[in-house]
């Protein structure tokens, strides 16, 4: 499990979000490997604390996690608190294998449906492919704003990391199923591309009609960098691999690509990317 948190020595980059706002993030944890050793920068008992702590000051209302082992879901869901849960079943089915979940703050938002499929010619079929290395899969959800009373539709995926063309089916499924639902959507990934020189980028914003939220913010709360810097230093203009996308209309006030640290340790291999929305109506 995770620690408690102790933050009051930092301030969040968004941060619980008031009146109508939606704080959004995504976040590709890094899967727990087991023969890591105390130290090395993938070893997740060390990493624990850090993930622990930045969730616990940002506290977003929705947050598309990536790579997630059981485990390690049920200890982000417990350090956020009672008021958090979770959807989404592992891509080797049940709670096997990494989750590509959907994390939502359940004091705000009520769960009227969600729903897990593979990116396969099978996608009821638990760990199918289309032919690459390892199952993909989507989570995506319905909520009611109980701020609001309005619904919102919550996209979370993680995109092949080999197959350029796995990529693009899986964006324009994504595509067509945000449009079916006719509702105000985000799509939260790490697609394994990079925005505006990608396939999918064409698929789902190009051509599509999502925003990127980092270049539709009205503020950009952080520099821009490369959201894979693999334990190593940001690097400035770096590719943007991890993205959240909005629906045509949403009101992006604020975006950002979160570097913090702890004495120069990572949360993760990724950068979180975190966005504050408000969602046109449906």
């Amino acid at each position: 499990m995770l620690d408690s948190p102790t933050t009051a020595d930092d301030v969040p980059l968004i941060g619980a979000p008031d009146g109508d706002l939606l704080h959004v993030m995504s976040l590709n944890v890094r899967c727990a490997i087991d023969d890591t050793v105390p130290g090395s920068p993938d070893h997740w008992p060390d990493r624990a604390p850090l993930v622990a702590e930045l969730l616990g000051r940002e506290r977003p209302t929705l947050l598309g996690l990536q790579e997630a082992r059981f485990g390690q879901l049920t200890a982000v869901t417990a350090v956020l608190g009672d008021g958090y849960r979770s959807v989404g079943h592992g891509r080797d089915g049940g709670a096997a294998g990494e989750h590509a979940a959907i994390v939502y703050d359940a004091r705000r938002l009520t769960l009227l449906w969600w729903d897990q499929y593979w990116l396969s010619d099978t996608p009821r079929l638990a760990g199918s492919t289309w032919d690459h290395v390892y199952p993909r899969v989507v989570t995506w959800a319905r909520f009611r704003d109980e701020r609001t009373g309005r619904e919102l539709l919550h996209v979370n995926s993680h995109l092949d990391h080999e197959s350029a063309d796995a990529r693009e089916r899986g964006a324009r499924v994504v595509l067509d199923e945000i449009r079916s639902a006719g509702l105000p959507a985000v799509f939260t990934a790490d697609t394994n591309a990079p925005a505006a020189a990608s396939a999918p980028y064409d698929v789902l914003v190009t051509d599509g009609g999502l925003l990127d939220t980092w270049r539709a913010a009205a503020e950009r709360l952080t520099p821009e960098v490369g959201t894979f810097p693999d334990y190593g230093d940001p690097v400035p203009g770096g590719e943007r691999i991890d993205w959240i996308l909005a629906s045509g209309g949403t009101e992006v006030l604020g975006a950002g690509i979160n570097t913090w640290r702890r004495a120069g340790r990572w949360p993760s291999d990724h950068t979180p990317v975190q966005a504050l929305l408000r969602l046109p109506a449906a």
